[in-house]
């Protein structure tokens, strides 16, 4: 290292406040983002990453090679940008915005900025060079037509489309794919020779060789084959290529686990409360493998105990090894119909995390006391090991403790007690949940059964009952109790926060119900409890499903962040998730958050601090939304192939979204949606009202409005597309004329 000039700044002597965290997480520490950005600023230039190092008097090729992949990160993250003199500069949140780009299949695209405000409009022109989930920095160019911010792009921080899925294409000498993401406007060029043995017309996966720039499209060669697209699974095959959703484990995980049993070995059990004997049972589906959760509970003088015990992960994974990091890059499981791709490997997943029947199991529980009017007054959170005393289903449940079916008492005689007492609390935990406002939607959520070769037979609804319920409610009260000891504590930790309406929307949602003489109580802040005494009001209406359609879109999106927001749609102040760390990264960082704790330690010396939390918050976000995406794909694919041989037959069905293009319609039957183009419908010029969800024809007074009741034919059928067109056969409601209002004019 060379000397210190008289330009250099000495920052070797400045206290780095996250020194401590920094030594726990590496052997040989350097200073932390932190101090990197406060050394920029304080120096009021951009720095080369030598003048970075001689400012911290960093010397050896360890702590070197660490600076560099530590500015290099925090260029990914958009906290700084590297321009074209070598040099490290800030990020102005006032100048330049950096975030995750959002493509749309018409060519324009969106910026979601990672500091959570509004969404930049990109045009075609600006999209050419981006690829859907890019990450890029942009600054503010000016204001489009519809009053958006529009932007410009700066700098492209990071590139995170490196494969894609479609259909290969020859025509006039040139092979491209066409990506199955519809997100994707671009096609990918293929060069001559690098098509491999793919046929035109079959579904290949194309690794891209060089990004698009403004002056051209992405370049790629094929890589795989996955085979003609019509055969049984490829639609999952294609879902986790296109999404790039990791499903092989890498060797150096699989090594680390090859050591692992599937008895929990007699070492693990020591120090910790025995509740082998304490009748804990899981109850879940009929067709659920891994089982994360087991409940008991019993009376008490001043209400209930209820135990929730959840399986340990934490024990086996530890921070930092193969297994963590794989676990960390998913994410979450992903549940695709028939099949799951794992966030842990089956020998944990299925087996020692697994709460199953007979075996014993580590595990972390929350124990709470509970009163008789359903308000937690006391809980505490200790390590144990457990053995589930029955694999109960939902099913089953139900019909013990709500249709009291005789038979199935009998055959859990010696549970009935604590399974009896375990619905009292529900009623009890409903009412207060009530009480408090937390929202209640009654959803529609469907399952596809699938016959021989994988072929749909039916789409059948998927039936909510009271043990669904009840599980749900001890769940949420664990998750709870969870976010306040942590929050006592004042660990660094993720919590589960959930928004309430943006103004914007709110200012919809009010225009929409004053067009039906309702009003949502709250003023500028609604709460949970002024949105569900409108849901109240409405029972019994005919256009109650409308309504509350209207009310679910308000909402924002919940999402992981270490911020004390709270959950709108629980009437929570404070709401974690603790419940599923088999199948949910966050979870089991609540778990280590908790078992630190229970260590004796504090947060000065956790493994994780604030700026760690808010990363992993965004990631596991970031990821659930893929999963989201990648599953609702899956689904879309399977319904297009289910309606393919239905084309010209009539369906009846509801109106599930309206747009300025035409109407989404829903199969009342067998829940599968479609499209009527606004070219299909009567002869008349139909205006869009997107305040109350409606198409209204201009000489005919006929309207189409969400919720409406209709008749359609199938009449197309794309499987590429993933789309279904309808035509509309007739309105089932009787068509009526609004009457003309007279508008007031806004003063």
């Amino acid at each position: 290292m060379t000397a210190k000039s008289k330009k250099d700044v000495d920052f070797s002597s400045t206290i780095d406040p996250y020194a401590q965290r920094e030594a726990e997480k590496y052997e040989n520490p350097i200073p932390s983002r932190e101090l990197i950005l406060q050394l920029i600023e304080e120096v009021g230039r951009p720095l080369r990453r030598k003048e970075i190092a001689r400012a911290f008097s960093l010397a050896g090729e360890d702590q070197l090679e660490a600076l560099r992949r530590r500015l290099r990160a925090m260029e990914r993250d958009g906290q700084l940008i590297f321009n074209r003199a070598q040099q490290y500069c800030l990020v102005n949140s006032r100048d330049l915005i950096a975030g995750r780009i959002i493509g749309h299949p018409d060519g324009f695209g969106f910026i979601k900025p990672d500091d959570g405000s509004d969404d930049l409009f990109l045009s075609p022109r600006e999209m050419d060079q981006l690829i859907h989930n890019d990450r890029a920095v942009v600054r503010v160019s000016g204001i489009d037509k519809k009053g958006r911010r529009e932007g410009a792009v700066v700098e492209i921080i990071e590139r995170n489309t490196h494969q894609v899925v479609g259909r290969l294409y020859k025509e006039r000498g040139f092979t491209y794919v066409v990506p199955d993401i519809k997100n994707i406007a671009q096609t990918v060029l293929i060069e001559k020779g690098d098509a491999g043995k793919a046929k035109v017309g079959q579904i290949v996966v194309a690794e891209i060789l060089e990004q698009p720039t403004k002056l051209r499209q992405p370049i790629g060669r094929v890589i795989e084959v996955l085979g003609d697209h019509m055969a049984p699974g490829m639609e999952i095959e294609m879902a986790i290529r296109s999404y790039e959703l990791p499903n092989q484990w890498p060797d150096e995980l699989l090594k680390e686990i090859k050591p692992l049993k599937d008895e929990v070995p007699e070492s693990a059990k020591q120090n910790r409360v025995d509740l082998r004997d304490t009748p804990l049972v899981t109850i879940d589906g009929e067709d659920a493998r891994d089982f994360d959760d087991a409940v008991y509970c019993q009376k008490t003088s001043t209400g209930w105990k209820l135990l929730v015990a959840i399986a340990d992960v934490s024990h086996y994974v530890q921070i930092n090894t193969a297994l963590d990091r794989e676990a960390q890059n998913r994410s979450t499981s992903v549940y695709f119909p028939e099949r799951v791709i794992p966030m842990l490997p089956e020998i944990l997943s299925n087996g020692l995390c697994s709460l199953n029947p007979d075996v014993d199991r580590l595990c972390m529980v929350c124990e709470l006391y509970i009163s008789q009017q359903g308000k937690v007054f006391r809980s505490r959170f200790f390590e144990a090991v457990m053995r589930s005393h029955a694999r109960l289903t939902y099913t089953n449940v139900a019909k013990i403790l709500v249709e009291g079916d005789k038979k199935l008492a009998k055959q859990y005689k010696a549970l009935m007690p604590h399974l009896q007492e375990l619905y009292a609390l529900y009623k009890v935990l409903r009412k207060s949940r009530e009480e408090r406002g937390a929202m209640d939607f009654d959803t529609q959520e469907t399952r596809i059964v699938f016959g021989p070769n994988r072929k749909i037979e039916k789409i059948v609804p998927v039936v909510r009952n009271d043990a669904h319920k009840l599980i749900e409610e001890c769940m949420i009260t664990a998750n709870m109790a969870a976010a306040r000891f942590l929050n006592r504590k004042k660990m660094p930790k993720l919590l589960r926060i959930h928004d309430g309406p943006s103004p914007d929307k709110l200012l919809s949602l009010r225009s929409f119900l004053g067009e039906l003489g309702l009003r949502l109580g709250g003023g500028a802040k609604p709460t949970p409890l002024d949105y569900m005494h409108l849901m109240d009001s409405i029972q019994g209406r005919p256009d109650a499903h409308l309504i509350q359609t209207v009310l679910l879109r308000s909402m924002s999106q919940a999402v992981y962040s270490p911020e004390l927001k709270g959950h709108f749609g629980l009437a929570l102040e404070a709401y974690a998730h603790f419940t599923s760390p088999i199948r949910r990264y966050p979870d089991l960082l609540v778990h280590r958050a908790i078992r630190h704790c229970l260590q004796g330690k504090t947060a000065e010396n956790f493994s994780y601090g604030l700026p760690d939390m808010e990363k992993l918050g965004e990631h596991c976000s970031a990821n659930e939304r893929r999963a989201d995406d990648a599953t609702r794909d899956v689904i879309s694919w399977l319904k297009c192939e289910y309606m393919m041989d239905k084309v010209g037959e009539e369906f009846p069905g509801i109106i599930s979204s309206v747009t300025s293009f035409g109407l989404f319609i829903e199969l009342t039957e067998i829940y599968v949606e479609g499209l009527v183009h606004i070219s299909n419908l009567a002869q008349d010029y139909f205006h869009f009202d997107p305040t109350s969800h409606q198409l209204l024809g201009e000489k005919t007074g006929i309207r189409y409005r969400l919720g409406d009741s209709v008749r359609v034919k199938v009449v197309r059928v794309d499987l590429d597309e993933k789309k279904i067109d309808f035509e509309l056969v007739h309105k089932q409601a009787a068509l009526s004329k609004p009457k003309k209002r007279r508008r007031r004019s806004k003063k």
